[in-house]
């Protein structure tokens, strides 16, 4: 292990983008290591993560055997991370519509936070490339979450996040059920209704230039319905169970 901090990517052909992403997240100042998670990519996204291991001992790839969704890629990115103790545990897209200059902010505020949430939406829109229909289905969805969970936040969709190793290690990833995009509300409520603390820091979001966008209807629908299962599990509570835990040690 060659950082504290470990940036999960994971991947379905991103060949257009994975070069360049791995440069970036490896001219950065504060270290951080790379798990690329390979969903078998048929564009050969694999073998080039495959080949930037190779040359790079920060980068790191994990294959699996076929498309098998966002949370079930993420999951299997989080056991690695934490088998191998790395403290700060980071989504991100692998598009680069998420940017990874923005690392060291969310290491930074994970200091003083269990969980942070990279936000398009904190003190203004931030949002670039994107249909006006894509982004008002995003602020109506933001809407929705946080009416039907009561969770506070900007964005709570949203997939740039890092979290702490323990804050991860107590969470049953086993019984995560939520598979697209649902999956980043489903870890955030989990999280936030035992009374951890969640931090927003403000991102600017640019959507794809190079592949396609991986939204689909069925993504939506699970969205829609899985904040009420959220709501329920939560026993029709709107707040956390617990209050917020007490300060984490120093990382």
């Amino acid at each position: 292990m060659e950082s504290d901090a470990l940036v999960i990517v994971p991947t379905y052909n991103e060949r257009e983008n994975i070069r360049a992403l791995t440069a970036r997240v490896l001219a950065l100042r504060r270290p951080v290591d790379l798990l690329v998670v390979d969903d078998n990519s048929p564009d050969g996204t694999g073998q080039i993560a495959d080949d930037l291991a190779r040359d790079h001992p920060s980068v790191h790839v994990l294959h699996r055997a076929q498309k098998a969704g966002l949370g079930r890629a993420y999951c299997a990115g989080f056991e690695w991370a934490i088998q191998r103790g790395y403290e700060f545990v980071i989504e991100m897209d692998g598009d680069l519509s998420h940017d990874p200059d923005d690392l060291p902010r969310f290491i930074e505020a994970a200091a003083a936070a269990d969980l942070v949430l990279g936000s398009r939406y904190a003190n203004g829109i931030r949002v670039i490339n994107w249909p006006l229909s894509r982004l008002m289905l995003s602020l109506g969805a933001a809407r929705y979450v946080r009416i039907v969970t009561g969770m506070p936040f900007t964005d709570p969709t949203g997939g740039f996040k890092c979290f702490r190793r323990a804050a991860l290690a107590g969470l049953d990833l086993g019984a995560v059920w939520s598979n697209g995009y649902s999956f980043q509300i489903e870890l955030t409520h989990k999280i936030w209704r035992q009374g951890l603390r969640v931090a927003e820091i403000p991102i600017t979001f640019t959507d794809r230039f190079q592949g396609t966008s991986k939204m689909s209807r069925q993504i939506v629908r699970e969205a829609l319905w899985m904040v009420w299962r959220l709501w329920f599990q939560n026993g029709l509570r709107r707040r956390p169970r617990h209050r917020a835990a007490t300060p984490l040690p120093p990382a």
